[in-house]
């Protein structure tokens, strides 16, 4: 098996530079939700009325006078702002990336340019922005912070995706080979959709406060199903509060996210176990490279969460957490866009 020596689209290494910004944009932001920064901006789009965040103590004295319910902490104020400047640029360049992809395809129509994916990637990031001025303006209300981070990882995997389409080279693989790399579809949409699941609670229990709702391991308070409020946990009706920071559930409900996540983390080891032990017998090395790349990265995701639980949620391991996710669901988009694009010969 070998890839086709096909010609890279132009807008390759944008598209490429822009899945790299976006990486630094998702884990900015878990960096400023996990170090409790989410609202260390007030107001929206600025910083208490200021470009930056106040910083000398006559700013800081009139920004504290017009919101005297926000007082100003500089450890928070500047996570916030420094991860709006850089969603921000990387509106700006999808919107570039965008506009060169419709000019392309103008000029070399027979390239067939993904003008409508670079397109609604630039949909989403006007959506995301909306999100992310929800997420202070409702004072980090769960349903709109997860929603948030979703959209992100959702911006980061269709540049990734964008990306790949633009690189042009598809494996080339013989008949037997094909057959079973096209046959693991089915199997790939069902990792990709538990991975995406999964993801999805880990945004639920961060932006519930449920991390250390269970402080053991594998056991939670000493018991392997301690007391939960599973209708509490999963209240996605629930009404707009005062302020979420800190989170407003009490500690059943908190649970039964916590351990929700963990049977999750559970589905989504023996999904992935399935389909590495199919893609190992493609029979094709860069199938099993790619193999090899999803365990490692099945492996390191599962020792980070644990470890956010027996060292009670380290600010650095917990951003390394949700970095590895991110990349495994890179890595999934990656297997998914093989299957489809591998030609037979």
């Amino acid at each position: 098996m070998s890839a086709i020596r096909s010609q890279r689209k132009n807008g390759y290494r944008w598209a490429l530079f822009a899945t790299a910004l976006c990486v630094g944009v998702v884990v900015l932001g878990a960096f400023t939700r996990l170090a409790d920064a989410g609202l260390g901006c007030p107001d929206w789009p600025g910083c208490y009325g200021h470009l930056t965040w106040p910083k000398s103590s006559e700013s800081v004295a009139r920004a504290e006078a017009l919101f005297p319910e926000s007082p100003v902490e500089h450890d928070k104020t500047w996570p916030e702002m420094v991860h709006r400047y850089f969603a921000g640029t990387l509106g700006l360049v999808i919107l570039g990336l965008t506009i060169a992809m419709w000019r392309f395809a103008r000029r070399a129509p027979a390239m067939q340019y993904p003008r409508w994916h670079a397109t609604g990637l630039l949909a989403l990031v006007v959506v995301q922005a909306a999100f992310g001025m929800w997420t202070v303006t409702l004072k980090l209300w769960p349903q709109v912070v997860t929603a948030h981070l979703l959209g992100g990882f959702a911006t980061l995997s269709l540049l990734w995706l964008l990306a790949l389409r633009l690189r042009n080279r598809p494996w080339c693989v013989s008949g037997n080979s094909h057959r079973r790399l096209t046959g693991m579809r089915p199997l790939i949409w069902l990792a990709l959709v538990t991975v995406v699941g999964q993801i999805a609670l880990g945004g639920w229990t961060s932006s519930n406060y449920a991390a250390l709702a269970c402080t053991d391991f594998p056991t939670c308070h000493g018991q392997w199903w301690p007391a939960m409020d599973f209708a509490r946990a999963f209240n996605f009706a629930q009404s707009v509060g005062p302020n979420y920071l800190g989170g407003l559930l009490e500690g059943d409900a908190r649970t039964a996210i916590h351990m929700t996540h963990r049977i999750g983390a559970i589905v989504v080891t023996l999904v992935l176990a399935l389909l590495l032990t199919r893609l190992w017998r493609v029979g094709v090395r860069p199938a099993r490279r790619l193999c090899g790349v999803v365990g490692l990265l099945l492996v390191l995701q599962i020792t980070l969460g644990v470890t956010n639980v027996l060292a009670s949620l380290p600010l650095a391991v917990a951003v390394a957490h949700n970095a590895v996710g991110a990349l495994l669901l890179l890595a999934i988009v990656t297997l998914a866009h093989r299957s489809y694009s591998a030609i037979r010969i």
